[in-house]
Protein backbone atom coordinates (compact mmCIF):
# COMPACT_ATOMS: atom_id res chain seq x y z
CA UNK A 1 0.00 0.00 0.00
CA UNK A 2 1.22 3.50 -0.85
CA UNK A 3 2.13 5.75 2.04
CA UNK A 4 0.16 8.89 1.18
CA UNK A 5 2.37 11.25 3.19
CA UNK A 6 5.51 9.90 1.48
CA UNK A 7 3.85 10.10 -1.93
CA UNK A 8 2.82 13.72 -1.37
CA UNK A 9 6.35 14.64 -0.23
CA UNK A 10 7.86 13.08 -3.36
CA UNK A 11 5.34 14.05 -6.01
CA UNK A 12 2.86 16.51 -4.53
CA UNK A 13 -0.39 16.14 -6.45
CA UNK A 14 1.32 15.63 -9.83
CA UNK A 15 0.53 11.92 -9.82
CA UNK A 16 -3.04 12.18 -8.58
CA UNK A 17 -5.52 10.01 -10.53
CA UNK A 18 -8.25 12.64 -10.10
CA UNK A 19 -5.97 15.33 -11.54
CA UNK A 20 -5.00 13.06 -14.43
CA UNK A 21 -8.65 12.23 -15.09
CA UNK A 22 -9.52 15.91 -15.21
CA UNK A 23 -6.77 16.46 -17.76
CA UNK A 24 -8.54 13.93 -19.99
CA UNK A 25 -12.22 14.81 -19.47
CA UNK A 26 -12.16 18.13 -17.62
CA UNK A 27 -11.65 20.45 -20.55
CA UNK A 28 -14.53 22.68 -21.54
CA UNK A 29 -17.08 20.90 -23.76
CA UNK A 30 -15.52 17.41 -23.53
CA UNK A 31 -18.28 16.13 -21.25
CA UNK A 32 -20.88 17.81 -23.45
CA UNK A 33 -19.61 15.87 -26.46
CA UNK A 34 -19.65 12.62 -24.46
CA UNK A 35 -23.16 13.40 -23.22
CA UNK A 36 -24.41 14.07 -26.73
CA UNK A 37 -22.93 10.86 -28.11
CA UNK A 38 -24.49 8.84 -25.28
CA UNK A 39 -27.79 10.63 -24.81
CA UNK A 40 -28.60 12.01 -28.24
CA UNK A 41 -26.69 9.44 -30.33
CA UNK A 42 -24.97 12.24 -32.18
CA UNK A 43 -22.09 11.27 -34.45
CA UNK A 44 -21.44 14.22 -36.72
CA UNK A 45 -19.46 17.41 -36.30
CA UNK A 46 -22.36 19.69 -37.24
CA UNK A 47 -24.71 17.90 -34.82
CA UNK A 48 -22.33 18.72 -31.98
CA UNK A 49 -21.85 22.26 -33.24
CA UNK A 50 -25.61 22.95 -33.34
CA UNK A 51 -26.45 21.36 -30.00
CA UNK A 52 -23.62 22.43 -27.67
CA UNK A 53 -24.24 25.98 -26.56
CA UNK A 54 -21.22 28.27 -26.81
CA UNK A 55 -18.90 25.96 -28.75
CA UNK A 56 -17.26 27.13 -31.97
CA UNK A 57 -15.79 25.14 -34.85
CA UNK A 58 -12.17 25.57 -33.75
CA UNK A 59 -12.81 24.46 -30.18
CA UNK A 60 -14.95 21.52 -31.32
CA UNK A 61 -12.21 20.39 -33.72
CA UNK A 62 -9.60 20.60 -30.96
CA UNK A 63 -11.77 18.72 -28.43
CA UNK A 64 -12.59 15.95 -30.90
CA UNK A 65 -8.89 15.54 -31.72
CA UNK A 66 -7.96 15.50 -28.02
CA UNK A 67 -10.67 12.92 -27.30
CA UNK A 68 -9.42 10.80 -30.20
CA UNK A 69 -5.82 11.07 -28.95
CA UNK A 70 -6.97 10.08 -25.45
CA UNK A 71 -8.68 7.02 -26.90
CA UNK A 72 -12.21 8.12 -25.94
CA UNK A 73 -13.62 8.31 -29.47
CA UNK A 74 -12.91 6.96 -32.93
CA UNK A 75 -13.11 9.05 -36.09
CA UNK A 76 -14.54 7.12 -39.00
CA UNK A 77 -14.53 8.34 -42.58
CA UNK A 78 -17.54 7.02 -44.50
CA UNK A 79 -16.58 6.55 -48.15
CA UNK A 80 -19.59 8.12 -49.82
CA UNK A 81 -20.07 11.14 -51.99
CA UNK A 82 -19.72 13.53 -50.32
CA UNK A 83 -17.38 11.99 -47.75
CA UNK A 84 -18.85 11.80 -44.24
CA UNK A 85 -17.05 11.72 -40.92
CA UNK A 86 -18.61 10.15 -37.84
CA UNK A 87 -17.41 9.93 -34.27
CA UNK A 88 -18.17 6.98 -32.02
CA UNK A 89 -17.20 6.10 -28.48
CA UNK A 90 -14.52 3.53 -27.83
CA UNK A 91 -14.82 1.09 -24.92
CA UNK A 92 -12.74 3.55 -22.92
CA UNK A 93 -15.16 6.36 -23.79
CA UNK A 94 -18.19 4.21 -22.99
CA UNK A 95 -16.74 3.50 -19.56
CA UNK A 96 -17.29 7.19 -18.67
CA UNK A 97 -21.08 6.77 -18.75
CA UNK A 98 -21.30 6.00 -14.99
CA UNK A 99 -19.46 9.26 -14.28
CA UNK A 100 -22.06 11.20 -16.27
CA UNK A 101 -24.84 9.35 -14.42
CA UNK A 102 -23.25 10.23 -11.07
CA UNK A 103 -22.94 13.87 -12.12
CA UNK A 104 -26.62 13.85 -13.08
CA UNK A 105 -27.56 12.20 -9.76
CA UNK A 106 -25.59 14.80 -7.82
CA UNK A 107 -27.24 17.71 -9.64
CA UNK A 108 -30.70 16.18 -9.51
CA UNK A 109 -30.37 15.70 -5.77
CA UNK A 110 -28.77 19.01 -4.87
CA UNK A 111 -29.63 21.35 -7.74
CA UNK A 112 -32.90 20.02 -9.19
CA UNK A 113 -34.74 23.21 -8.25
CA UNK A 114 -32.34 25.23 -10.42
CA UNK A 115 -32.50 22.74 -13.28
CA UNK A 116 -36.21 21.91 -13.37
CA UNK A 117 -37.75 24.57 -11.11
CA UNK A 118 -39.10 21.79 -8.88
CA UNK A 119 -39.18 21.89 -5.13
CA UNK A 120 -37.92 18.38 -4.46
CA UNK A 121 -35.03 16.36 -5.88
CA UNK A 122 -35.69 13.76 -8.57
CA UNK A 123 -33.81 10.66 -9.62
CA UNK A 124 -31.96 10.00 -12.87
CA UNK A 125 -34.70 7.55 -13.82
CA UNK A 126 -37.38 10.20 -13.26
CA UNK A 127 -35.42 12.77 -15.26
CA UNK A 128 -34.34 10.55 -18.17
CA UNK A 129 -36.64 7.54 -17.94
CA UNK A 130 -33.74 5.14 -17.39
CA UNK A 131 -30.73 4.69 -15.15
CA UNK A 132 -28.38 4.18 -18.14
CA UNK A 133 -28.10 7.24 -20.35
CA UNK A 134 -27.03 5.24 -23.40
CA UNK A 135 -30.29 3.22 -23.24
CA UNK A 136 -32.46 6.28 -23.95
CA UNK A 137 -32.33 5.91 -27.72
CA UNK A 138 -31.32 2.24 -27.98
Amino acid sequence: MVDLDQHLKEFGMKNCPIDYGLKIIGKKFTMHILRNILLLKQKKFNEFLRSIEGINTKTLSIRLQEMKSAGLIERMIIDERPLRVEYTLTEKGKSLEPILVQMAKFCLKWESKKIFAKEKPMTVTQAFGTERLSKIWD
